[in-house]
């Protein structure tokens, strides 16, 4: 698990901690934990709330500080990754080690003396799936790496219905559903158009082990249960017409994408260059389909 580098680490600053902690993925994850606060019906102290958000964030933070740490040999070998703090030479890999130990235990110790229990156990929870079960067991050894760990990315909403209310209950379970099962079309789509580095660093994508074709097919095949899983809160009562019109309307537009992924033939790094690409289009559609789908729940909560 060692990286070595021609020159020794160069003291790292703050800008390089901050980059440990993946800010571009905490925004999704702090999003829809606030998300899942909002939603819940049972109101909670603006001060408790930011708190709660605040491990939410610290948590995300820490899982990707070890994910890193775990993975920098990886990281070393992806043009993507290079120029991360641990393959670039500016961090030890101890300081990243120590650094998302500890934020990960003060995170859970904060949330457990100003919140609940239950919020603790699944943030808990969250942190040790990413960190053990996805980056340690699953990423090196197995195509199913990402469907199995984005669990990981799923538990925001619950930790954030859970700080509000103590406990869980239906619709929170949906969100993490369609988390979970947003993630392969998500992620997949990404690594068709870089597949060529993953196989370089030796990791088991989907489109490394199976090819394309196959891997566009599974995009297709994830995004009905996904759209389901959207869907579900409106006929059960659980959410109002403004989550349930615009929930129909970002899955047709999701749908209309995956199945133009699904049906290409053409090799995606054959066709080179910065050109937006369905897949890449899908990919950039994923994560605004995410934020619109968990806003209009707030909405919809509010107006109702």
């Amino acid at each position: 698990m060692s990286v070595t580098n021609a020159n020794p680490a160069l003291p790292a600053d703050w800008r390089d901690f901050l980059a440990l902690t993946k800010p571009r993925v905490m925004t999704l994850v702090v999003f829809t934990g606030l998300c899942g606060m909002l939603a819940a019906p049972v109101p909670i102290h603006p001060v408790l709330g930011f708190t709660a958000i605040l491990c939410i964030a610290l948590g995300a933070g820490a899982a990707g500080a070890l994910n890193q740490w775990y993975e920098a040999d990886l990281d070393a070998k992806m043009k993507r990754t290079q120029g991360r703090p641990l393959p670039a030479g500016r961090m030890e890999r101890q300081s990243a080690l120590h650094f998302g130990v500890g934020l990960a235990a003060f995170s859970l110790v904060l949330m457990y003396v100003a919140i609940n229990l239950v919020a603790t156990l699944i943030l808990a929870v969250s942190i040790l799936f990413y960190v053990f079960v996805y980056t340690i067991w699953l990423k090196r050894r197995t195509p199913q790496n990402i469907v199995i760990g984005g669990a990981a990315g799923a538990f925001p909403p619950l930790i954030g219905w859970a700080a509000a209310t103590g406990d869980v209950a239906t619709l929170p379970l949906l969100l993490f559903a369609l988390i979970f099962l947003w993630t392969p079309p998500h992620f997949w789509a990404l690594a068709l158009f870089v597949k060529t580095d993953y196989a370089n660093a030796g990791v088991p994508m989907l489109p490394v082990v199976s090819g394309e074709r196959t891997t566009r097919i599974q995009i297709g095949l994830y995004t009905l249960p996904m759209i389901a899983a959207a869907a579900a809160p409106w006929p059960l009562g659980l959410s109002g017409m403004v989550y349930g019109l615009t929930a129909a309307l970002m899955s047709g537009i999701f749908l209309a994408m995956a199945v133009q992924v699904a049906t290409r033939r053409t090799d995606v790094e054959a066709e080179g260059g910065d050109r937006m690409i369905p897949e890449k289009r899908l990919f950039k559609f994923s994560i605004l389909y995410l934020f619109v789908l968990f806003g209009a729940l707030v909405i919809d909560r509010w107006v109702a």
